[in-house]
């Protein structure tokens, strides 16, 4: 494929952006080359600027459960920016969403509306200490929860394909208050939680990891973290930012019938839009300002278009709940040829999926953490991700990352992800 046109708007865009992006991911970094600038989109494809036409696996990074330009999203968007875009007041809008969402997933009763999922697992933590009235927070090794400074410590996704897991500017007296266990080691929690008794505020992860590429907990690993919680005191937070309304109408604690303490959204509950949120029992949540004293605020929260968009997609999800079947069923699907042609050619490989995200692992061994994930951070990768590219398929530009499918892929799609894969590895 060509890709001048976007060589050269790359090339423009490092004159005024740092690294030429947004958010690092998009650079490229990990798999080299220049990254592909979007033109437009509609269902499960995307078209570049130089005219390229791709079938799209990342799906906005997890939003776009129906596709690009899905029209009840569409529509409520268009509409509701006829009557202003923002007003810093508060609206209707921001119930109706709220209240739908509360009756959709299990255990909570309140829920508050933020910009990103950065800020509501930010904020959630900053809920979990002030509650509790404890510091110390467990987080695990390639769960990634945005960019706030508690969360820098080997997190994974994006912080450590752009190489700098421990950013800079996070400081000494931040990171000491984080304590960092191992992602389905249910033993070295137990351990962590035993050498802080007393100290530990919360314990947060991802309930299916998405950072680290696809992985699912292990069978008893989330029982014997909400058990523990239970046991000391701990308020177990669940980042749900890619899997809420994602992996089931009520997220993962509905898929995996494990209950939180507080979670955290974003992606799909704003439609595509930028919006995040964070929920919990009434009672915990009237810890928080103007109720409480834990204070936290924004200025766009809320924000109308925002509202519209996540409206119309949960309420599309709830009059079509075969959604989610239909997407598992397609992630199977591609698992299953993807793993035939990897199979013949005797190609070392671990595939994980769960739900409607699944992930492709250079590496004979088991994928269960972020060690193991590391192990498939190699030059295949790079080799596989440019393969397809080249193909017509757009793949997480990263191994730490999960694929998002979504229900405008068609299984002609599928089968043509599948028959690029096959010439690719023909030739491996």
């Amino acid at each position: 494929m060509r890709y001048q046109r976007s060589s050269a708007l790359f090339r423009e865009a490092n004159t005024v952006l740092p690294g030429g992006v947004n958010s690092p991911v998009r650079a490229f970094k990990a798999v080299g080359g220049t990254p592909v600038f979007v033109k437009e989109a509609s269902g499960a494809h995307f078209t570049d600027e130089d005219g390229n036409r791709y079938i799209d696996y990342i799906s906005s990074w997890g939003p776009l459960l129906f596709g690009h330009a899905f029209e009840p999203v569409l529509q409520a968007v268009i509409q509701r920016a006829k009557k202003g875009t923002s007003y810093g007041m508060p609206t209707a809008l921001e119930t109706e969403l709220a209240s739908l969402a509360v009756s959709m997933v299990p255990n909570i009763d309140k829920i508050r509306f933020v910009n990103s999922g950065t800020e509501a697992c930010m904020s959630a933590i900053r809920l979990a200490r002030g509650y509790t009235g404890k510091h110390k927070i467990i987080k695990f090794a390639g769960c990634y929860h945005g960019h706030a400074d508690a969360f820098l410590i080997q997190a994974g996704s994006g912080a450590v394909t752009f190489g700098s897991p421990n950013s800079p500017g996070v400081t000494p007296g931040t990171a000491q208050d984080t304590l960092l266990a191992r992602y389905n080691d249910l033993n070295n929690v137990r351990e962590l939680v035993a050498a802080n008794r007393g100290e530990i505020a919360g314990i947060i992860l991802e309930p299916v990891a998405g950072n680290m590429g696809c992985i699912p907990p292990a069978s008893g690993f989330l029982e014997g973290i909400r058990e523990l919680c239970d046991e000391e005191g701990i308020l177990l937070v669940f980042d749900e930012v890619m899997t809420g309304f994602r992996l089931a109408a009520g997220g993962a604690q509905q898929a995996l019938n494990i209950k939180a303490d507080i979670t955290a959204f974003g992606k799909v509950i704003g439609g595509g839009l930028p919006v995040g949120a964070f929920a919990a029992s009434a009672d915990i949540m009237s810890h928080l300002a103007p109720e409480g004293p834990v204070y936290q605020a924004g200025t766009l929260s809320g924000n109308p278009l925002a509202m519209a968009a996540g409206l119309a997609m949960l309420t599309e999800m709830n009059r079509d709940p075969e959604v989610f079947e239909r997407l598992a069923d397609k992630t199977a699907y591609l698992h299953k040829g993807l793993e035939k042609t990897l199979q013949e050619r005797g190609i070392p490989h671990t595939i994980n999926r769960f739900g409607s995200m699944i992930s492709l692992h250079f590496t004979a061994e088991a994928v269960v953490d972020f060690d193991s994930a590391a192990l498939g951070n190699n030059p295949d990768f790079n080799r596989y991700f440019h393969g397809m590219l080249d193909r017509g398929v757009y793949l997480p530009p990263s191994a730490f990352e999960s694929y998002f499918l979504n229900d405008a892929l068609s299984y002609e799609d599928l089968d043509n992800t599948i028959a690029a894969a096959e010439e690719l590895f023909s030739n491996w």
